[in-house]
């Protein structure tokens, strides 16, 4: 993985150092994503990916993930079972909540800021 900084996608105007990945797709293109989290569900992990540019940007893949330790490669493993990819799905979209609601509160406070500062 290499860091890349990325300030499009949120739209917030700062500078973000986000992971990156190259996924090797079946038809043997290959395709950059951005690393939005790494989690946990049921003691594995697992990746969601995000592409940085094309077609698919607007699109979130989710694998298990396996790294033994920090100087070997990532693993990335299709979820093949229903029930498992649902139950990353449902994790994941409880951690795009959280971040949600901590952004608008954060941004509660900051025009909160700016008002005491005036």
């Amino acid at each position: 993985m290499s860091e890349h900084n990325h300030n499009d996608s949120c739209g917030c105007g700062h500078d973000h150092v986000h992971d990156s990945i190259t996924l090797s797709l079946d038809d043997g293109t290959e395709l950059q994503c951005i690393v939005l989290d790494i989690f946990t569900v049921d003691d594995k992990d697992y990746i969601a990916l995000q592409p940085m540019e094309g077609e698919e940007d607007d699109n979130v893949f989710l694998y298990r993930f396996i790294q033994e330790d920090e100087e070997d490669e990532p693993q990335l493993l299709s979820i093949e079972d229903d029930d498992e990819f649902e139950a990353v799905a449902d994790a994941f979209e409880e951690i795009l909540d959280a971040q949600e609601y901590d952004e608008m509160f954060d941004d509660d406070f900051e025009d909160l800021d700016d008002e005491y500062e005036d």
